[in-house]
């Protein structure tokens, strides 16, 4: 397994920590960062999820820069993002910090483009991450910390910043979403 792929299950391997210190009743106090309050725990999870994010860009930047793009890779990148942006996600309705039914439109697409990739493949085809599945990734990831963090730093000044992006996020997710079945369409069709 080279370099990339190994970060990429590195970051498969942090869901479940980043799950049971979101989880778990830990009473390590509140932490106050200018203005914006919110559990020790909570904080922690935040930076945890925000590092295991950073490994997407990481493994990507390494493939490419050494050549080191797979199959395995294709498959296993993707994957790892679906299930850290799914648990973090699923979380957050449980803190009360973000409506069910958009996770639901953000997870629904998440299988639906997961079954597209399935069916591909029995066919032969791999398809890899493409540029709207990136901004769409990306923006789910700078939703999901802005209300993991409970909207630093713009708390303070009343600007509802993480509100906003989990709106642009979901309007990424259903558009990219589109695209991957639009560009599909007469695979899937002619598909055994």
């Amino acid at each position: 397994m080279n370099l990339p792929n190994k970060i990429t299950v590195s970051r498969i391997l942090l869901i479940p920590v980043f799950m049971f210190i979101m989880l778990y009743p830990f009473d390590w106090g509140m932490v106050s960062i200018l203005g914006t309050e919110m559990p020790a725990s909570q904080f922690t999870g935040a930076l945890l999820f925000i590092l295991a994010s950073v490994t997407d860009w990481i493994d990507g930047y390494y493939a490419r820069k050494y050549n080191l793009v797979t199959n395995l890779g294709k498959f296993l990148d993707p994957l790892a993002d679906k299930l850290l942006v799914s648990a973090a996600l699923i979380i957050l309705v449980e803190m009360g910090l973000a409506p069910a039914w958009m996770v639901i439109i953000i997870i629904s697409r998440e299988f639906a483009v997961t079954g597209l990739r399935l069916i591909l493949a029995n066919e032969g085809e791999v398809v890899a991450a493409n540029s709207l599945g990136k901004i769409k990734t990306w923006t789910q990831i700078i939703a999901i910390s802005a209300l993991l963090l409970n909207n630093f730093p713009f708390e303070p000044l009343h600007i509802p910043f993480a509100q906003f992006a989990l709106w642009v996020a979901v309007f990424f997710t259903i558009i990219s979403g589109w695209d991957y079945f639009a560009k599909n369409k007469n695979a899937l069709l002619n598909s055994k």
